[in-house]
């Protein structure tokens, strides 16, 4: 069950933002219609340990083969409008005028980011997040190509492995999400696991925006034989 604020944001600033991720907050609104939004904290947090990333044989074929070439922050707008297209199982969008604000200045001032995948010339697929010291906190992500979204999934944990982040949150655990090793925590172990990713000095770019499949792959298996 979901700890929900009572207080509603009717406008916040993007430093406001970062200081309730610190705090392990974050926001969302009702619908893409409603103009306000409100805190969430979650009792039971879904991460995913980067230390248990599962990358299933197919995808790492994909990923090798460089199906899609894979983009770092280049297409915000791009990205978080196809976060608000419905998709099987998620009819509505929560994303509102406010979270387009909100995020589209945290991506200006450098602490969000995108992993997109593109494919003949066309954004395919994506996913967005904040990045803050070593955690990254994930918040949506699509596909309109098969695996698309995966790809930049398993780009964005190696991404974050090199870069030296301890932390990837991803809200909730889904059904897709779980296929990948999201896991639950509590919401004072998720604390503490923050607590110590807060302290790290960590450099998003420490993985070049063009590192191919078999570089990510390389990376990937590296830290699982460690």
């Amino acid at each position: 069950m979901a700890g929900y604020k009572d207080d509603i944001i009717m406008e916040i600033t993007p430093q406001v933002l970062l200081k309730a991720y610190a705090c392990g907050l974050f926001p969302m609104a009702e619908s893409a219609d409603d103009p306000g939004l409100f805190w969430l904290e979650p009792e039971r947090r879904g991460i995913l340990p980067l230390n248990n990333f599962h990358l299933p044989r197919r995808l790492r074929r994909t990923i090798r083969n460089d199906v899609f070439e894979v983009r770092v922050s280049t297409d915000f707008q791009g990205v978080i409008d196809g976060c608000a297209e419905p998709m099987p199982g998620r009819q509505k969008t929560w994303i509102n005028r406010e979270i387009r604000r909100l995020y589209g200045e945290l991506f200006d001032m450098g602490y969000c980011h995108t992993i997109e995948a593109w494919q003949d010339g066309e954004l395919v697929g994506g996913l967005y997040g904040v990045s803050l010291n070593g955690a990254f906190f994930g918040e949506s992500m699509f596909t309109f190509r098969t695996d698309a979204s995966k790809v930049c999934l398993a780009h964005l944990v190696a991404r974050l492995i090199v870069g030296g982040y301890s932390l990837l949150d991803t809200q909730f655990v889904t059904e897709h999400l779980s296929k990948f090793g999201t896991e639950e925590v509590p919401q004072a172990a998720y604390n503490e696991l923050l607590s110590e990713a807060l302290k790290l000095e960590t450099d998003f770019y420490a993985l070049s925006p063009q590192a191919s499949g078999e570089e990510v792959l390389a990376e990937l298996d590296s830290w699982y034989e460690r």
